[in-house]
């Protein structure tokens, strides 16, 4: 590798050339290159690369190093390693003081307490370096030779669209691989060539608060890259105005132009050399949510910018900060993360490790703010889960257990990590090298997928009068409707608060874990005759009526979308050997005898399993008593307020084959209607299906003539359609990503190629064999902007997703109808 010193040095394209280097650890030698340029140089390395060893001639220079970079970055990035016993090899003999070096040094790296590792001792760049982690790569300094050094500063700026940082930055911002990258080459002007010279940055607009005023900063004497790198502290952009008076005057000149142009806030980079103004560059510039919104607002009302112009300048997914509580930016920004898993539900959150739901619960009714700690969810943890300020798994995907039910209450939750390894035994865990024991804090961010130490200080949500003028805006123009998963009325609630049209999706299964209700349903899982399920369902009756009519009153007359029982029975048996006893003695059973039916209910492969449809189908007493609570709500909410359009919409889960949906409806309908024929009611109602399944969407136009909706369970089907686990993908995605086979989770962001392929076969395949047939997707991809807009062009009617996605549903809907014009 080779590298060029002085102004070149700085250039920020050039530290992209350490994306070459493949190994753990790269060592650099600096010699001939002066004390400021060295820190420079290690400073723009450590941004995008991996860690590297630096070695110097003596410890005194290396200290000197240290202690540069560490001033002009934000945390500790260097790192002081004493080099002496590293360079012995195994023939000299391994020492203690070998392993303790080789070890410290190697777990400093790998726990991100340094990027760059600094030491003395000039023959540690000698192949003959006994460590495989250290490889004998160096940089070479070049100096005069110009044509050289250009055509290597193309190739960095090339090479750069494949660096790590920006193919994550892709994946967060939908922007495909296959674009590429292109490079300008242009005369450079000076602004460190005399102190008549300068450089700032500046926006024509507070990019944090959106309020139109020129925010920026600017210094004398200096190139660009001071005024980011903190090495000096700038001067408000106004001090300008004293300094070179001829320049800021066309500097504000400039600034109005480019507004006007591009009608909205610009970010723009200038130099002044010999008091002369060079625009070095402009764009539109980054900002909060916050600012978007007002921004958004002002640009329509100094005329810059039409209504429909202005939603589609937001960006849908920065809603999700506005609508919870972030960490303070300051605490945050003097923080470093112990690691990273999903950002599976947006949030900051902080509290005591606890790695029950019971134990939550515990420590929430003493006042307590608890982290939940699992290896992964299930549905009977819920409770746990709503007592938690957060939520971190070690297992599990952007759709699994956790991450769906969080997103729906609402709640922080970092799944997936990996790195964690855990005793749940013992109540505790391990993390970057630190033990973690109930009762210790940690601090989550669900944005980011970040774990750190200790408590980081949140800041509470704020929602300012210009988000629901820009919501009006999205609401007049969109033509989809939007709705939402919600399971309690608390959810449906706060969904309407935030414009849900609806429910897409009420999923049964969550109302089951209330502790009376969980030993019913026990019982009717352990009964020996039809007879015996049938009582035990008929104490859950009445509690599912009394959930479903206060759905109902939550939701004023809009749709009501309920899923019958979808998972595996095994899901819901105690685990415990006290719970396993207490269900014994209420079954008259022996412990043996509970123990036995547990067993039996073990599938090898729960996600296709006994769940589903197939539930209804072995056990129709179930759905009998499902659709029972679901009319008897329905008939009840209707004769109190008569003004409102209460049709409730029975969902079939998991159906693959025609005939399992004539079974089930033929149950639902004869119940339906003998309760609807007993209480004198004009009810109507509707009986649909998920399509879930790939046969499903292949045989749709057989299964549209049963059903009178299609909902697009999209989570399943993308499940069944890559035959991958969501729960399990994380294991594999980011190898997946490097190898450039994917370039998203599927699971977050629709594969529009292959299951966006089988809805719209589903939909041209039913609706002309229902031409009344409404259809619409309940799967998690409901709340992604992209997903959004594919299922505006293939014609659903809605979109569903969590609560608190509903606006970002609600303005990715609009883009998609203004756009598809």
């Amino acid at each position: 590798m080779r590298f060029f010193p002085d102004t070149f040095s700085k250039l920020s394209a050039y530290r992209e050339l350490v994306q070459a280097w493949q190994d753990s650890v790269t060592p650099v030698s600096l010699t001939g290159v002066s004390r400021e340029h060295k820190a420079h140089l290690l400073t723009a390395f450590c941004e995008d690369c991996k860690p590297f060893l630096v070695v110097t001639a003596d410890e005194a220079e290396a200290r000197r190093i240290c202690d540069d970079i560490n001033t002009m970055t934000d945390e500790t990035t260097a790192w002081i390693f004493s080099a002496k016993e590293l360079v012995l090899t195994p023939t000299e003999g391994v020492t203690t003081a070998y392993e303790h070096s080789r070890l410290a040094a190697l777990t400093a790296l790998r726990q991100g307490k340094c990027r760059i590792l600094i030491a003395s001792g000039e023959s540690l760049l000698q192949p003959t370096i006994a460590l495989t982690e250290l490889k004998s790569y160096t940089i070479e300094i070049h100096g005069d030779d110009t044509v050289e050094q250009l055509k290597l500063a193309i190739e960095a700026v090339f090479r750069s669209w494949d660096n790590p940082r920006a193919n994550v930055y892709r994946r967060d911002n939908d922007i495909p691989y296959s674009w590429g990258t292109a490079v300008n080459v242009m005369p450079m002007v000076f602004g460190n060539l005399n102190n008549e010279s300068g450089t700032g940055v500046a926006f024509t607009r507070d990019p944090a608060t959106g309020e139109k005023k020129l925010m920026g900063e600017f210094l004398i004497n200096a190139q660009g890259e001071d005024v980011v790198a903190g090495v000096r502290t700038p001067m408000p952009i106004a001090q300008m105005q004293e300094e070179f008076p001829e320049a800021y005057a066309e500097f504000i000149q400039v600034c109005d132009t480019l507004e006007n142009h591009y009608h909205d806030m610009q970010d723009m980079e200038f130099t002044v050399e010999n008091k002369k103004l060079y625009m070095l560059q402009c764009r539109n510039g980054k900002r909060t949510a916050q600012a978007a919104l007002q921004i958004a607002c002002d640009l329509v009302d100094e005329g810059h910018k039409t209504e429909e112009e202005a939603v589609l300048m937001i960006d849908p997914r920065n809603l999700d900060t506005l609508l919870h509580p972030q960490f303070d930016a300051a605490a945050l920004k003097a923080a470093t993360p112990l690691s990273k898993g999903l950002g599976a539900s947006p949030g900051a959150a902080c509290g005591k490790v606890v790695f029950t739901a019971d134990d939550a619960e515990a420590w929430n009714a003493k006042g307590e703010k608890v982290i939940l700690v699992r290896l992964e969810t299930s549905p009977e943890d819920i409770t746990g889960m709503k007592a938690s300020q957060g939520i971190l798994t070690v297992r599990g995907g952007m759709t699994s257990h956790a991450a769906v039910v969080a997103r729906g209450m609402g709640t922080c939750c970092v799944s997936g990590c990996g790195d964690i390894k855990m005793d749940e035994e013992n109540k505790k865990f391990e993390l970057a090298g630190k033990t973690f024991a109930e009762g210790d804090y940690i601090s989550i961010d669900g944005s980011t997928g970040n774990i750190y130490e200790g408590i980081i200080p949140t800041v509470d949500a704020s929602i300012a009068g210009t988000f629901g003028r820009v919501m009006g805006w999205a609401d007049k123009y969109r033509t989809m409707k939007v709705r939402t998963n919600a399971d309690t009325p608390a959810d449906a609630k706060k969904a309407r608060e935030l414009g849900a049209e609806g429910i897409g999706l009420c999923r049964t299964e969550h109302m089951f874990f209330d502790p009376e209700r969980i030993a019913a349903f026990r019982e009717m899982i352990c009964s020996d005759t039809v007879e015996q399920r049938e009582a035990a369902l008929a104490k859950i009756e009445p509690m599912q009526q009394s959930d479903f009519e206060a759905l109902y009153e939550a939701l004023e007359g809009n749709p009501v979308t309920i899923r019958f029982l979808d998972p595996p029975l095994h899901e819901f048996v105690p685990t415990e050997e006290e719970d396993i006893k207490k269900l014994a003695d209420a079954q008259g059973k022996s412990v043996e005898d509970i123990k036995a039916i547990i067993a039996l209910l073990h599938e090898f492969n729960p996600m296709m399993g006994h769940r589903g449809c197939r539930l209804a189908v072995t056990y129709p007493e179930i759905a009998k008593m499902q659709t029972k609570a679901v009319i008897k709500a329905a008939i009840n909410v209707k004769a109190k307020h008569p003004d409102w359009t209460v049709k409730p919409e029975i969902m079939i889960p998991l159906v693959g084959d025609v005939k399992e949906l004539k079974f089930v409806k033929k149950v639902v309908v004869e119940t339906a209607d003998a309760e609807i024929a007993a209480a004198g009611s004009d009810l109507t109602y509707e009986v649909g299906t998920m399509i879930e399944i790939p046969r499903a969407a292949l045989t749709a136009d057989e299964i549209a003539k049963e059903a009178d909706f299609f909902c697009f369970g999209t989570n399943d089907l993308t499940q069944m359609t890559y035959g991958f686990s969501r729960d399990d993908a994380g294991k594999f995605l980011g190898a997946y990503y490097d190898a450039k086979i994917f370039e998203n989770d599927p699971f977050a962001k629709l594969d529009q190629t292959g299951v966006g392929k089988l809805m719209k076969m589903a939909i041209d395949l039913g609706k002309p064999e229902n031409p009344s047939l409404h259809c619409g997707i309940c799967g998690e991809h409901g709340g992604d902007p992209s997903s959004v807009e594919f299922c505006h062009e293939i014609g659903l009617d809605y979109v569903s997703c969590s609560p608190f996605r509903v606006p970002i549903a609600r303005l990715a809907a609009a883009q998609a109808a203004i756009k598809n014009k």
